[in-house]
């Protein structure tokens, strides 16, 4: 199963910040995740300027499509970025990882996710959409589509009216499967009468977290799992430490977390999506798949950021393998 994503592509900055006296400049409450304007990440980058700084493609979509890359799928991703150096930069950074690059792109800048890191390691989250946010379903073409058996998208562009149903009712009318994750807990309750009209119709497999799938069906997580499952063919509900249940044809599958201490929690749902996709993507059987996303999962929250460090990859690719050749 080929599998192409179509998310926000966002530049992430990380910035570790020597006080939280930024945030109190800049008026961002610490731990937030706000959306700002392009003038207001200028001025933040500026007042930053000299501090440790890392940057990389990001973007819920395409952390989970490097992942797939990472483990050998065959991968595309599409998004929208600006003419200036980081959205050259991005594309070249989506190439490297293996990933096979879909891009439309606007005069100006590319969106940007600052994440300002405080002394004591609590993020706060600054986005600057920028072109990303508008993608159109115009701006991609069914030559492009028709490469893939599969298209992964984040609930997050349920807010484009011009490429979330749109491009759903294309993706259908050309036989690709679709893989949708609800992203976040206010964009469910914001947006929960379309999505309980086009997850039964257009999706396949649905990708929550505890607050999402609850914020969905108004039932906690054991019960939810079942009640989705009912709507799509793979309900998928991550549960935090408690790791993450499957629920498909009546059957529920509940499968541990992994890892060690969790440093940073960011992009484990992202990377879950990644191994359970690939398990799905080679036939592997529901509970191999979620062990695989468990992994990758377990990994990524050892580390500070959204990515899995480069040399830990033919490792888990080891420890994948011997999951994958287990007893189905």
């Amino acid at each position: 199963m080929k599998i192409i994503g179509i998310g926000n592509a966002l530049l992430d900055v990380l910035l570790r910040l020597e006080s939280d006296e930024t945030l109190d400049r800049m008026c961002m409450k610490k731990g937030a995740m706000d959306l700002i304007e392009e003038a207001q990440m200028k001025a933040i980058h500026r007042a930053q300027h000299g501090l440790a700084r890392h940057e990389a493609p990001g973007g819920s979509v395409c952390n989970t499509i490097r992942a797939l890359a990472h483990l050998g799928a065959e991968v595309g991703y599409i998004g929208k970025v600006g003419t200036d150096p980081s959205g050259a930069f991005y594309e070249q950074a989506v190439r490297e990882a293996g990933v096979t690059p879909c891009f439309a792109r606007a005069e100006g800048i590319t969106g940007c996710a600052t994440v300002l890191i405080s002394p004591d390691g609590e993020r706060t989250m600054a986005t600057f959409l920028g072109p990303a946010a508008t993608l159109s379903a115009a701006e991609i073409t069914d030559e492009t589509l028709r490469r893939y058996d599969c298209v992964y998208i984040e609930g997050y562009l349920i807010a484009n009216e011009a490429l979330f149903l749109p491009i759903l009712q294309r993706v259908d009318k050309l036989g690709l499967k679709v893989a949708l994750d609800l992203s976040n807990f206010n964009i469910v309750n914001g947006f929960k009468e379309l999505l309980q009209e086009v997850i039964p119709r257009y999706v396949r497999i649905l990708f929550s977290n505890e607050s999402e799938a609850e914020a969905y069906t108004g039932l906690p997580a054991a019960e939810a799992v079942q009640k989705i499952s009912e709507q799509v063919g793979v309900s998928v509900v991550t549960i935090g430490k408690q790791g993450a249940l499957v629920g498909s044809a009546g059957r529920i599958i509940a499968v541990p977390a992994s890892g060690g201490t969790a440093v940073d929690t960011t992009g484990a749902g992202d990377h879950f999506a990644a191994g359970f996709l690939y398990g799905q993507s080679v036939g592997a059987s529901l509970e191999q798949s979620a062990q695989t996303g468990s992994l990758l999962a377990g990994h990524v929250v050892e580390a500070i950021g959204p990515q899995i460090p480069a040399d830990l990859w033919p490792q888990i690719k080891l420890k994948v393998k011997d999951i994958l050749q287990s007893e189905r």
